[in-house]
């Protein structure tokens, strides 16, 4: 079958990669879209980075970047087939799944692997227990942006957010604005967006920010905001948060900083800041955000920017530069 692969660095699109066979509570499904993410875009600059920070923490991933590496966990896809003891699903069901595979050499992460076929290409496995039927006639390339929404909706989740509470959330990028669309949907009526980017700004207030802020023009720790969101992910944004964070604000870090950062603890601990860490997501809320999707609650629509074929996905990766032509890019195998 055809898969796009990330090996030494580049994007190549094979024609010759074996097809993937259901075991055991696994269905073959087709590839109907898969969303880039910008966890994606990382890995394809700084593989070897994020592979040597595993390792520091004693997670050695066995992943060997001189193969081909197969990508694309924001998926929806079309069941072609189903593996011996599936009962749950058929021929022709339109499902999204969390992007783990169940088997019997135990459990694999759709996500970053060179025998694991991802959502890069045109046929994938998936593990039964784990698959949520499309529901609504959602279409694929939405459902595909549950994965991503999720992600927003466990960070929200993470911050404790009460009712009558503010948030601020510094960086509208995907991951920021799947953050204001979790908020919008949990009823903060107070969303303060802060982004450099014109485009960006107006997605946020399109998902659910009250105000919209350039921080070069006007500072947007103005008011309470005692939820604050950090969806940037460079270094120095943590400290400058916990400098200009009000007294006892909640601060949630969800943008992911690759490199060593310092900050300067006195200025969380003068104000008794709280600070927390949030990644993925848990089943429930996975699930809870297709709902959101398919019952309109979340419109990702104004998020797709491009739809491509698989032949187009290294012109997509450059594209995502430019966060004023593009947010959220669907490959379609």
């Amino acid at each position: 079958m055809r898969a796009a692969a990330l090996n030494s660095g580049r994007l190549v699109v094979r024609d010759d990669v074996p097809e993937p066979v259901p075991g055991p509570g696994q269905v073959l499904a087709q590839v109907s879209a898969c969303g880039i993410c910008g966890s994606d875009l990382h890995f394809a600059k700084f593989g070897d980075q994020m592979l040597a920070l595993g390792e520091e923490m004693g997670r050695p991933s066995g992943i060997d970047l001189d193969r081909d590496v197969f990508m694309g966990h924001e998926f929806a896809a079309e069941v072609l087939e189903v593996g011996t003891g599936v009962d749950t699903a058929r021929a022709g069901d339109l499902v999204t799944s969390i992007p783990i595979l169940l088997g019997e050499s135990g459990m694999q992460p759709i996500v970053y692997s060179n025998t694991v076929a991802a959502g890069y290409g045109e046929r994938l496995l998936l593990s039964a227990p784990l698959l949520l039927p499309v529901p609504n006639g959602l279409p694929a390339h939405h459902a595909a942006l549950t994965e991503p929404m999720a992600v927003g909706l466990h960070a929200v989740n993470k911050s404790g957010i009460q009712d009558g509470e503010s948030a601020l959330v510094l960086g509208c990028g995907p991951v920021g604005l799947s953050v204001i669309a979790a908020l919008k949907a949990r009823g903060v009526e107070e969303v303060v967006a802060s982004d450099l980017s014109p485009a960006r700004r107006a997605l946020a207030g399109t998902l659910g920010a009250s105000r919209t802020v350039d921080p070069r023009e006007e500072s947007p720790w103005e008011g309470g905001n005692p939820v604050v969101f950090e969806a940037i992910g460079v270094p120095g944004i943590l400290d400058d948060v916990l400098k200009r964070a009000p007294r006892e604000a909640r601060v949630v870090v969800v943008g992911v900083c690759m490199e060593t950062d310092s900050i300067n603890p006195y200025f969380g601990i003068s104000k008794e800041l709280s600070v927390r860490f949030a990644l993925g997501y848990s089943p429930e809320e996975f699930a809870t955000s297709l709902h959101n999707i398919a019952e309109g609650v979340i419109d990702v629509g104004p998020l797709v920017t491009a739809r491509v074929p698989l032949d187009e996905i290294s012109w997509a990766f450059d594209a995502l530069g430019n966060p004023e032509e593009h947010c959220k890019i669907i490959v379609e195998p």
